[in-house]
């Protein structure tokens, strides 16, 4: 049973005038227009020192991405943006993402995450792929696209995660069971950011935390609160001036350092552990990530541990709110549950034999996870800075200029995607939908995609499959739920949902 959000219902009338016209534009002239100059790209209204000044004092914008679609609907899809700082210009159609493909560089730039980036400076630490730029994030990306993107490399680290996913099934059974009523209602956010952190760690370093059990250790713990309290205090610092935040924020820059520091801790540790294994008895078989860049030893080990921190912290949100919000809507659409639920229970036979056809058995979960990162994307906008020249929407757009493609917007745009309010996963079975690569950007797009896709992707289908062939989920909330943006996508407040054992 589909949906439809309000806001998207107030806003139909500006979109579909928008569709029209670009659809006359077309029919009225074949020949090419002359290309505009720069400075003649709509731009985004209001004193740019006035939005930097409320940005600065409410540590960020929870309605950016609501912002941004209310000025595409004004302005069309193309604007300029001015926050200070290099030129900035936002677009939101798949032509323009097609574009910027065409003149990618072979090294990419995107903006660093500021107080990230200020730790490891200061601390003098190397930085992981994340955060680097140039021909030193060249040379760390293609050492790692085999041991993390690959397909192979999925194949392999996809029965560690199988082992976690049923885990937490098997734990969230045991406290359903517990309830007289048979059934238990909570907020599951908890649990699933746990269950992320839980098999990205395992696959990473190869060992267990604990996090699912009763009692996990005090380490574990530890690591848990760090990865907390880097979340919280980067969404605190991330918008403010660097100059200022020093003396501002000392109390939140000494919480984000000290949380860095248990993390880049731990990992040191894992990795002297995993080393000395591998010295005095080299494994057979696949025990994760860390092992496998330590066995080829390609890498330095600074290197190998910048990135493996770098996939740690950036892991945890790329997952757990996808879930949540899967499960949502899920549960206010129960005949899709219903569908959803049939077609694991089908393929649970042959997934369970072999882990590695979840990524071919499940083609409608797949298709709900990519409506759900559709309509909630994570991260609302992909960067980059052109090397080169390029002309966007017949606009003349400078080399070294920043262009954000708006996630939010694309995916909410009737001209792209029919019926784009409505959560509907049946429109990626269609060969036509599923065809458009560049409708479909939650985890970027060319060289620097996003390194860590394939195991969220992972991570999301064995938690979704398990949990929905063993439960039934249900929620009161009817409504939509606001999503706010806090470095990253998220819901305002959290759905209580139900969850009753089906066997």
């Amino acid at each position: 049973m589909a949906f439809r959000a309000k806001a998207d219902m107030r806003m139909a009338g500006p979109w579909l005038s928008l569709c029209r016209a670009r659809a006359l534009g077309a029919r009225a002239s074949l020949v090419p227009k002359a290309v505009l100059p720069f400075e003649a790209i709509p731009q985004s209204p209001g004193n740019k020192w006035v939005r930097v000044l409320q940005v600065w004092k409410e540590k960020g914008s929870e309605n950016f991405h609501l912002d941004l679609h209310r000025t595409f609907q004004e302005l069309g899809p193309i604007f300029r943006y001015d926050v200070g700082g290099p030129h900035t210009v936002f677009v939101m159609l798949p032509e323009d993402t097609e574009q910027l493909q065409r003149v990618e560089s072979s090294e990419p730039w995107r903006t660093p995450l500021y107080p990230w980036l200020a730790y490891r400076e200061h601390r003098g630490h190397r930085c992981g792929v994340f955060l680097l730029n140039g021909p030193q994030w060249r040379s760390d990306r293609l050492q790692l696209n085999p041991d993390v993107l690959s397909l192979q490399a999925t194949h392999k680290f996809i029965p560690m995660v199988d082992r976690v996913a049923r885990d937490f099934c098997k734990a969230l059974k045991a406290k359903v069971l517990q309830n007289a009523r048979g059934s238990l209602t909570l907020d599951i956010q908890p649990s699933i950011f746990h269950y992320s952190i839980e098999a990205s760690h395992y696959v990473l370093y190869g060992e267990r935390l604990g996090l699912l059990g009763q009692g996990p250790s005090a380490a574990s713990m530890g690591f848990l609160h760090a990865l907390q309290a880097i979340l919280k205090s980067t969404v605190q610092l991330m918008f403010m001036p660097r100059s200022l935040s020093r003396w501002v924020s000392s109390p939140t820059w000494r919480e984000h350092f000290e949380a860095w520091d248990y993390v880049f801790q731990y990992a040191n540790g894992a990795i002297q552990r995993t080393y000395q294994e591998l010295a005095l008895s080299p494994s057979q078989h696949y025990s994760g990530l860390l092992g496998e860049l330590l066995a080829h030893a390609e890498m330095s080990l600074e290197a190998i541990r910048a990135n493996s921190v770098d996939l740690t912290a950036g892991s945890v949100d790329t997952t757990s709110y996808p879930l949540l919000m899967t499960l949502f809507e899920l549960a206010r659409n129960p005949t899709l549950q219903q569908s959803v639920r049939q077609e694991s229970l089908v393929a649970e036979a042959k997934i369970s034999e072999n882990p590695q056809l979840v990524l071919t058995e499940l083609p409608l979960l797949r298709a709900a996870l990519k409506e759900t990162l559709r309509l909630y994307p994570v991260g609302i906008f992909v960067e980059r800075r052109v090397s080169s020249d390029l002309v966007l929407q017949n606009y003349h757009v400078p080399a070294g200029t920043l262009v954000k493609v708006c996630l939010y917007s694309l995916g909410r745009n009737p001209s792209v995607l029919a019926r784009p309010e409505s959560y509907h996963p049946q429109r990626w079975l269609n060969s036509r939908a599923a065809g458009s690569r560049l409708v479909h950007l939650a985890f970027g797009f060319g060289v620097r995609q996003c390194l860590g896709r394939r195991l969220a992707e992972v991570e999301m289908l064995l938690f979704l499959h398990h949990v929905l062939k063993g439960f039934l989920v249900d929620t009161l909330t009817q409504e939509d739920v606001r999503m706010i943006y806090r470095y990253v996508l998220m819901p305002s407040s959290l759905p209580l949902l139900t969850f009753r054992a089906t066997s």
